[in-house]
């Protein structure tokens, strides 16, 4: 797969289908994820699979509630927004967020394979999460989707207990990352435009160019968002 193909379609595939994921694709996808750069090489990172169901099911009531609580909470100014305006475009496209990522909640058991990544006395996520997208762009080359998530900081100690993570090691959970043969099409992803988001030398001073349509693109894709 082209470099730029796996870059721009590496969206969030939240609607996975509940097939196992062969082993020799999670070690492609795990070997990939940790040639990835690190700090001073530390490799300070730990990676945790999880596809045993009764593990699964122990975690699934607890991510379901901390997505609700993430709607009542960080997102609620979005989902009353939502609420108040439905024919806006910003507010169809937070409903499709939101659909898709209730989905995963509702379905979290059937997630065919979870992956856990931690980072030993780094609370930033900054010494293993090229790690993560690199296991990411790893899975879209294989043809599995993932998407990225940490809502279960809600519940963290819970999270660790269940996954027998040890408490005095300093080991921080970064994120999550749900895994599984997609039941949708891959597509590039509907972003604002890089110089709405970037500057140059200055805080709010142009960037000096303009990218009004993706740089890439194939003809069998449609856009996503």
């Amino acid at each position: 797969m082209d470099v730029y193909e796996a870059l721009y379609t590496t969206r969030a595939m939240r609607r996975v289908k509940p097939d196992p994921i062969p082993m020799d694709v999670q070690a492609r996808i795990l070997d990939a994820a940790v040639r990835a750069p690190t700090g001073g090489n530390a490799q300070n990172w730990r990676f945790l699979l999880v596809d045993d169901p009764a593990v699964r099911n122990a975690l699934a009531p607890i991510y379901a509630d901390c997505l609700s609580q993430l709607w009542g909470s960080i997102y609620a100014d979005r989902v009353a927004a939502a609420e108040a305006d439905p024919e806006s475009q910003d507010s169809k496209d937070f409903v499709v967020m939101r659909a898709s990522a209730q989905w995963t909640a509702d379905h979290f058991a059937e997630v065919p394979l979870l992956l856990f990544g931690f980072a030993q006395h780094d609370t930033s996520g900054g010494s293993i999460y090229p790690a993560i997208w690199s296991a990411m762009l790893a899975a879209r080359a294989e043809g599995v989707g993932s998407s990225l998530t940490s809502v279960m900081f809600f519940r963290y100690d819970e999270v660790l207990e269940i996954l027998g993570v040890p408490k005095d090691e300093g080991w921080n959970m970064a994120c999550c990352i749900p895994m599984g043969y997609p039941t949708g099409k891959w597509g590039v992803a509907g972003r604002a435009p890089v110089e709405t988001v970037a500057f140059r030398n200055q805080w709010g001073s142009p960037v000096g160019f303009e990218v009004p349509a993706p740089l890439w693109s194939a003809p069998h894709m449609n856009a996503q968002s």
